[in-house]
């Protein structure tokens, strides 16, 4: 059966709070910074450990 759209977007909530809180522990990051990276880049994981690496080097 197909996902309807509350449980999309049920998903894709879990999987953002999922890449905040690993990109927290891997770089640390502050939340705030987390959030703003997954609002920027979505939620691949290369790419936000890659910037989340970069801005914690600041």
């Amino acid at each position: 059966m197909a996902e309807d759209k509350q449980e999309r977007d049920a998903r894709l909530k879990a999987e953002k709070e999922f890449r905040v809180r690993f990109l927290m522990k891997e770089t640390g990051i502050t939340e705030a910074q987390a959030r703003d990276l997954v609002d920027m880049i979505g939620i691949d994981a290369s790419s936000l450990l890659r910037e989340a690496r970069l801005l914690k080097k600041k």
